[in-house]
């Protein structure tokens, strides 16, 4: 399966890097550029790609906006927003995963980081690694808005203890061979109890399932 890409970023110089680096790949093609927010929607829209890479600063319409509008989209329910951005700097990136975004890279990143990044996301994981977790997600997911909390509460009831000790441990940003290893049990377990929770908690993937552990209550941030 080819992984379709969008390219929203507004350097044009940095567009053309991406896509020469996307493109060198048998396994993904990018199939359309966007230069702001506002275009970043319309070409979402209209090639409906597996993957829109968003950078957050752009002129007009911003990142952030572009990726609550495409996420807010029943029809682009299947399309993931990755976020280009230095995440050790940029607060807003925490806002983006709360819009629906599925993970976060920087754009000093290696190339083979880069696409791997991207297949990451595309496959339905969360482009989150266990620092970021640490110091972004905690830090900023912590203080859900008041209309939030309720719901998330309610959400977390529904959850098994068993499903409740796996979302734990996704939190933490782990993937599913080491939460397997973490708690003696299969990767297939594992990936069942994570299907779970997000069909059950109504989350996109696991990053809004992370979200959701600290919203609900069930992870505290780092003291």
């Amino acid at each position: 399966m080819t992984i379709r890409v969008l390219i929203a970023d507004d350097q044009a110089l940095l567009r053309a890097t991406f896509r020469v680096l996307i493109d060198s790949c048998d396994d993904m093609e990018v199939v359309a550029e966007a230069a702001d927010g506002q275009q970043a929607i319309t070409l979402a829209g209209l090639h409906r790609p597996d993957v829109v890479l968003m950078d957050i600063r752009m002129p007009s319409t911003d990142g952030l906006a572009a990726t609550a509008a495409i996420c807010a989209q029943p029809e682009l329910r299947d399309t993931r927003v990755l976020i280009l951005t230095t995440f050790q700097t940029d607060e807003h990136v925490a806002q983006a995963l709360h819009l629906g975004a599925s993970g976060f890279l920087g754009k000093s990143t290696t190339a083979d980081a880069f696409l791997d990044g991207i297949r990451t996301v595309a496959s339905g994981d969360a482009l989150l690694s266990p620092a970021a977790t640490r110091s972004l997600i905690t830090r900023f997911l912590t203080l859900p808005a008041p209309s939030s909390a309720a719901p998330a509460l309610e959400r977390f009831s529904s959850l098994t203890p068993r499903e409740r000790e796996v979302l734990a441990v996704v939190a933490e940003g782990r993937s599913n061979d080491e939460i397997a290893d973490a708690l003696f049990l299969s990767p297939l377990t594992v990936r069942t109890h994570v299907q779970r929770a997000k069909t059950k908690t109504g989350a996109r993937d696991r990053a809004q399932l992370v979200a959701f552990a600290y919203q609900s209550g069930l992870m505290q941030p780092p003291r």
